[in-house]
């Protein structure tokens, strides 16, 4: 059942968007090289818990994985795709790239959200792969509307990453989300036909989230049981923004 938000609950979301956006803009700001993951973790995990709010990702319980995730964070580098694990080990390098997922829930409704960035310069290629991957999302925000269905918004993210050279992830997708992180629908970022189609609606709100990858499609889960990433080793990007669809348009609650 896709849960509606009222008014109410729209402006609590607001609150924990605008935390998980504060939460990221800092984050983003420490990125450099010779930082650690655990380093970004640490800061995140004292951010969240000064705010009054309880991090989204630690302890939540995962059945495919069997347990419950231990950070704050998702920190994903490089050919890794999502639910990358923070490490005092893993040491960023100039031409890496991170992406940076976490979530917040404050006053009983969640905030999610994911930026992928460049450690110093990088190569064409892979600024490229950044560059479109934003695209996608910020077009399929733009299809958040009432009135227009599901699949207005997987397509928007499908065709402007095949039309740029990439692949999209298909084993994981975006989703709902409200007083549960993960609520219905699920939105892949293609148009899958078997899935359901439903209309969107005042009062949805739906965590949009491409994962591109440079190469080809396909992805594995590394020895630890949650990181995925790319079968062939190619870079991956990760974006994500939290959108109400309201009357007036598309309202995304991660951002100022």
């Amino acid at each position: 059942m896709i849960v509606r938000k009222s008014a109410e609950d729209l402006e609590k979301m607001r609150r924990s968007g605008l935390l998980v956006c504060k939460v990221l803009k800092e984050l983003s700001g420490m990125v450099r090289e010779g930082i650690t993951t655990m380093d970004l973790e640490r800061a995140a995990d004292r951010m969240i818990r000064d705010a009054g709010a309880k991090p989204a990702f630690k302890g939540y319980y995962v059945p495919a994985v069997g347990a419950t995730y231990p950070f704050v964070l998702c920190t994903s580098v490089n050919e890794e795709v999502v639910h990358g694990m923070p490490s005092a080990r893993r040491v960023l390098k100039k031409g890496d790239i991170v992406s940076i997922d976490t979530g917040a829930a404050l006053d009983g409704f969640f905030g999610d959200s994911a930026v992928t960035l460049p450690v110093g310069e990088v190569d064409e290629k892979t600024r490229r792969l950044l560059k479109v991957t934003q695209e996608a999302l910020e077009l399929a925000i733009d299809r958040a509307r009432p009135g227009n269905r599901l699949f207005d918004v997987c397509g928007a993210v499908e065709r402007h990453v095949v039309a740029s050279g990439f692949s999209v992830v298909r084993e994981y997708v975006g989703h709902g989300i409200g007083s549960k992180l993960h609520e219905e629908p699920q939105i892949p970022n293609y148009v899958d036909r078997k899935n359901e189609n439903p209309r969107l609606r005042e009062g949805m709100v739906l965590a949009i989230e491409p994962m591109v990858n440079a190469g080809r499609p396909e992805t594995r889960v590394l020895a630890d049981g949650w990181t995925a990433a790319t079968r062939d080793g190619s870079y991956s990007a990760h974006f994500e923004h939290c959108v109400a669809v309201t009357a007036d348009g598309p309202w995304v609650l991660t951002r100022q």
